[in-house]
């Protein structure tokens, strides 16, 4: 398959050690600036895609993440951050990265060339028709990824792309297909920069619609977030002060009653 790899194209500055540290930085900065554009573009494949994956998911589906390198790991912070951000089960999103979670501190050879290995990840989860599975791959070349895509295409199972180059072959093999082109990277080849960006924004923009959609934010709040630390306790208990027009002490008493701002608003009379 022929296509132009736009993320491995020459970057647009040369001789970047000659630059000044504020240079540098104006640089990336200008060159970040591009990012937010490129995603507005595919809003429309994100909202068609989103419209999909809510069906399933209120009827029991989950949805995975899977990916290679700085994809993968971007796609595991997503997926962690949903349990306590919005209160759900950890199984409801995932995140897969090829070489198991070890690669998600030191990068693991060779393991994103596997083939096979993605759909077999995703298999352990007792993968079926209900659940959705988005590919990430900033190349849109990575095997691990693309072996993965192909399986669930074969089994039925909701597919979706992220990928920086448009024509590549996550981008013609996934049903969904999400390809903010954001341009050569500042350091040649770097997607860990500018593609790694358009990758995360995108998302949050799935995963929090998502997560609206499933009556997880009330008004513009997190009712059901997990409270795990002194600050994430403190901000649930101005939100009970807010949502029901009572005193500290109230919000207090009523916190360690119920457990959640949802409990609270739903019970207090």
């Amino acid at each position: 398959m022929s296509f132009k790899k736009i993320t491995e194209e020459k970057s647009n500055y040369d001789h970047l050690e000659n630059h000044s540290i504020n240079d540098l930085l104006n640089k990336i900065n200008f060159e970040d600036q591009k990012v937010a554009i490129a995603v507005q573009k595919v809003i429309p494949n994100i909202e068609r895609l989103v419209i999909k994956i809510t069906k399933r998911m209120k009827l029991g589906g989950r949805l995975f993440y899977i990916g290679a390198g700085t994809s993968g790991r971007l796609g595991i912070v997503d997926a962690s951050e949903c349990p306590p951000t919005f209160g759900v089960d950890q199984n409801l999103v995932v995140g897969i990265i090829a070489g198991g979670d070890s690669a998600i501190r030191k990068a693991v050879e060779f393991a994103e060339d596997d083939l096979s290995r993605g759909w077999k990840d995703l298999k352990k989860y007792k993968i079926s028709k209900l659940d959705s599975v988005i590919g990430i791959a900033a190349s849109g070349t990575t095997p691990y990824v693309l072996g993965a895509i192909k399986e669930c295409n074969k089994n039925k199972i909701l597919t979706a792309g992220i990928t920086c180059n448009p024509n590549s072959p996550l981008d013609k093999t996934a049903s969904y297909s999400l390809v903010p082109v954001v341009g050569p990277e500042f350091i040649t080849g770097s997607t860990r920069m500018k593609s790694g960006t358009a990758q995360k924004l995108i998302l949050n923009m799935i995963s929090t619609t998502l997560m609206i959609q499933l009556g997880k934010v009330k008004g513009n709040k997190m009712v059901d977030m997990q409270l795990s630390n002194n600050k994430l306790v403190s901000r649930a208990e101005k939100m009970v002060m807010e949502e029901i027009n009572v005193n500290i002490e109230t919000a207090k008493k009523l916190m360690k009653i119920y457990g959640s701002v949802r409990k609270v608003m739903e019970n207090y009379k």
